[in-house]
């Protein structure tokens, strides 16, 4: 147990740390930073022109479903780089687990394909 402490004190600390930090800047911020409410600080900014219409604007959802489908394929090109690199080594059952791996992936990119999530409208 003293050795598992041992190994992990420079964590704990620097979580400490770093807690008390992020902490001290907030207070700091809140009591040294002058703060005082205007009309015109609570209109969005808009390049130096004045917002015409409403403020907020609704996000439609392909945007998200193009988002998250970047993110699946972006991480799977981070699993398949070290692979790739030690290909030689590691074997028939690695080889067999990144088919498998890439094999669901495409399975994922064929219903985004037939749910028509890839197609811009």
């Amino acid at each position: 147990m003293q050795e598992l402490l041992d190994n992990y004190a420079a964590v704990f600390l620097a979580a400490i740390l770093g807690t008390l930090l992020v902490l001290a800047a907030i207070l700091a911020s809140r009591f040294l930073a002058p703060f005082s409410r205007s009309p015109g600080k609570s209109t969005p900014y808009e390049c130096g022109m004045l917002p015409i219409g409403r403020v907020r604007t609704q996000v439609q959802v392909r945007y998200y479903l193009f988002a998250i489908l970047f993110l699946i394929f972006d991480v799977e090109a981070v699993f398949i780089f070290p692979w790739a690199v030690t290909f030689v080594g590691v074997g028939q059952a690695a080889f067999y687990e990144m088919v498998l791996f890439i094999g669901i992936l495409f399975g994922g990119l064929v219903y985004a394909w037939k749910k028509g999530v890839l197609q811009w409208r």
